[in-house]
């Protein structure tokens, strides 16, 4: 894993992007010399490189947004070929789009048609390698666990959701004294100092993950790895690094007095409110004919009966309540008993609404809160006031969620399914202090290029 502005990147699926994005470059270059096999060329040299350069980077985009260089995500839930393809096809009326706007860029179709083949191809192969090596041993980071609790036993299970499994853990290092919950047979024998048995296992990373901190660390011997280049991280840091979160099992206040991040005001206040605001106009450009359509079938659905716009308080920045506007998508009675979670398969939830829900056309009308500035276009779901006031009862560290503008689309809802009760709340919590303490312009455009899958393929709706 690389750290680029603050958010964490597997270097694999980096350089995944990077050579298939040379793949789709060199694609285009082919694709003009075949096609100019018998004939000469109508293009420069200089024609063919502009016109390869927007080929690869429009398509890298598209493969971006529909997944394909995602790490949590599983080969169940994979479909490589349906995501290529769509991706593709995207692709195709985006860069259509381009050559509409700006025609000095317009590159014949049967060139563009014989690059898009093989780029096909080259990503084929390309993927075909990749995943044929991307888990060698040998290619794994060696860790050592300090520890044998449930702590340390959660670390095991990291790897579980990734396609691509960035480490292996070697075995388990316990201490005098711990309650065992790990796998016996995993468990280091320590005949030797913890720097021999590093170097005897070949471990490339120490991690410590103790239930009990009053127990005594061998902190001699971990000095002594640490001064001999072996990397040294407690269970903290390690979740968010490799799953993106802030564990609140591991959580501690001193940490967050003493860790880096957390930073708001001043120009990055600034810079995030011009990003929303030219982010909600390009996206209010695109969506509106998507609006009317669906405010239109709301009213024919309801008998032109009832409100298209549901207003509902949630809580904002700083614990203030404000109004967010959704499209309607439950009858007009669905909370004559009270607020309550909505389920799977909701009896509440119309027609029109169930397939507005499924691609967050219901989302749609919070661009005017993030225009309004009561929200912002990436950052933590907003929740209602009645559940809230539950949430900073019971879960530590949930009023810091509130730190930042609430967004339409966040760091939570690209990771975790959608939340409808309490447990499910805690885990997302861990993903929305992930984005509280680690923002930045980057990872937010990171976030809205991943929620395109979240919109096409409907995925965590209710």
């Amino acid at each position: 894993m690389i750290r680029i502005f603050r958010h964490y990147i597997s270097s694999t699926y980096l350089w995944l992007i990077i050579i298939e994005c040379c793949i789709f470059f060199a694609a285009m270059h082919i694709g003009s010399t075949v096609r100019f096999l018998a004939t000469r060329s109508w293009y420069t040299e200089h024609d063919i490189t502009l016109a390869s350069v927007i080929f690869a980077l429009v398509l890298s985009l598209s493969c971006s947004g529909l997944g394909l260089y995602r790490r949590s995500l599983s080969w169940e839930d994979y479909s490589l070929l349906r995501r290529m393809c769509f991706s593709f096809f995207i692709a195709f009326l985006l860069i259509t789009q381009i050559y509409y706007f700006l025609p000095e860029f317009l590159i014949a179709r049967s060139v563009l048609s014989y690059a898009l083949f093989f780029a096909f191809l080259g990503m084929l192969v390309s993927r075909f390698l990749f995943y044929k090596f991307v888990n060698f041993d040998r290619l794994k980071r060696r860790i050592l666990v300090i520890g044998g609790g449930e702590k340390a036993c959660a670390l095991a299970s990291i790897n579980n959701s990734f396609l691509h499994k960035g480490f292996k853990i070697i075995g388990f290092f316990v201490l005098p004294g711990e309650n065992i919950s790990i796998d016996e047979n995993l468990i280091i024998q320590a005949n030797n100092d913890l720097l021999e048995i590093s170097e005897e296992l070949k471990i490339d990373e120490i991690v410590i993950a103790l239930d009990d901190k009053r127990l005594k660390m061998p902190i001699n011997e971990l000095l002594d790895c640490k001064m001999s280049g072996l990397s040294i991280m407690d269970a903290l840091a390690f979740h968010e690094r490799e799953k993106g979160i802030i564990s609140l099992a591991d959580l501690y206040p001193s940490w967050l007095v003493y860790s880096d991040g957390f930073a708001q005001g001043g120009l990055k206040t600034i810079g995030k409110r011009g990003f929303d605001i030219v982010a909600s106009l390009l996206l209010l450009f695109v969506a509106w004919p998507i609006m009317l359509i669906a405010a239109f079938a709301i009213s024919l659905e309801s008998g032109f009966k009832g409100p298209v716009i549901y207003k509902q308080k949630r809580v904002g920045e700083h614990n203030k309540d404000f109004n967010v506007l959704k499209f309607r998508s439950m009858r007009m009675d669905a909370e004559k008993n009270g607020p309550q979670w909505a389920k799977q398969h909701d009896s509440r939830v119309t027609r029109v609404g169930s397939f507005i829900r499924k691609y967050r056309i219901d989302e749609l009308p919070q661009i005017f809160n993030v225009l309004n500035g009561e929200m912002s276009f990436v950052g933590p779901r907003p929740e209602r006031p009645e559940f809230v006031r539950g949430f900073e009862e019971r879960i530590p560290y949930y009023r810091e969620r509130h730190r930042v503008k609430p967004g339409i689309t966040g760091w939570a809802q690209l990771c975790y399914p959608y939340g409808a009760n309490e447990y499910d709340t805690i885990q997302k919590l861990q993903y929305d202090l992930y984005y509280v303490k680690n923002y930045s312009l980057f990872l937010d455009l990171s976030i809205m290029v991943n929620t395109v899958e979240v919109i096409l393929w409907g995925k965590g709706a209710r």
